[in-house]
């Protein structure tokens, strides 16, 4: 006989926050921080394809007529099967794991965190085309949402949700629209002469529209421009 024993656990209460996280990501990195911190990691999502890759050429080479069926139906099928269940592993493991980085961080410093609605994205994914890669673009970032959102809940850490239209194409500092390129994924502002990487300025958007969404005003009551030094930590996701 087996005696199970459940506890409720209450939820922290949530803080205010006094300042933000800002969070992008795209298929290849994800990167979050504020002003100064600039934290840049590589997603799952290449990883985990190079399994669905392996799965795709052994189908395609056991597929031919000149294979027995049983020779298919057992060890090969069984061998198709652990490639997708490890591409899926690799994503839920980099999401769990990548949630829990930022919300510990936010919690530490006691911010609060804005990441982009990723909902109208992925429903515009969903109704292209469907390859392996798109797939598990879609796995990789509807599974992100979810972890975060429920590590902030769990850790009582502030969120919220912000568009994502224009975070990459809208000057952090003045607000102008129309961005010029200058180098590969580096954009300027052509206005007040801001120049950073475009993850960088889709981070420092989405920090500052979660900011006006929760009424915050760091620094004197006035987003502040970017002067200080970042601190970067540019290692892989591993």
């Amino acid at each position: 006989m087996i005696l199970w024993i459940s506890k409720r656990i209450p939820k922290p209460k949530m803080y205010v926050p006094i300042d933000v996280i800002g969070v992008d990501v795209n298929e290849k990195k994800i990167v979050y921080g504020d002003e100064i911190i600039n934290i840049e990691k590589d997603t799952a999502i290449n990883k985990a394809y190079r399994y669905i890759k392996l799965a795709e050429d052994l189908q395609r080479k056991y597929s031919s007529s000149r294979y027995l069926v049983w020779r298919r139906r057992r060890g090969i099928l069984r061998r198709i099967r652990s490639y997708h269940e490890k591409a899926r592993n690799i994503l839920n493991d980099w999401t769990r794991k990548i949630s829990l980085e930022i919300i510990k961080l936010a919690k530490d410093l006691r911010y609060g965190v804005s990441r982009e609605d990723l909902t109208n994205l992925i429903r515009s994914l969903r109704e292209l085309p469907k390859d392996h890669k798109r797939k598990l673009i879609i796995m990789g970032y509807s599974r992100f949402e979810r972890w975060i959102d429920w590590q902030a809940d769990k850790h009582g850490v502030p969120y919220v949700k912000v568009d994502p239209n224009g975070t990459s194409s809208e000057c952090p500092k003045c607000n102008y629209k129309g961005l010029e390129e200058v180098g590969y994924r580096r954009l300027r502002c052509p206005r007040c002469g801001f120049e950073a990487d475009r993850d960088v300025i889709g981070k420092l958007n989405v920090r500052k529209r979660g900011l006006r969404k929760l009424g915050i005003y760091p620094r004197g009551g006035a987003l502040t421009p970017l002067t200080a030094p970042q601190m970067t930590d540019v290692a892989p996701n591993r």
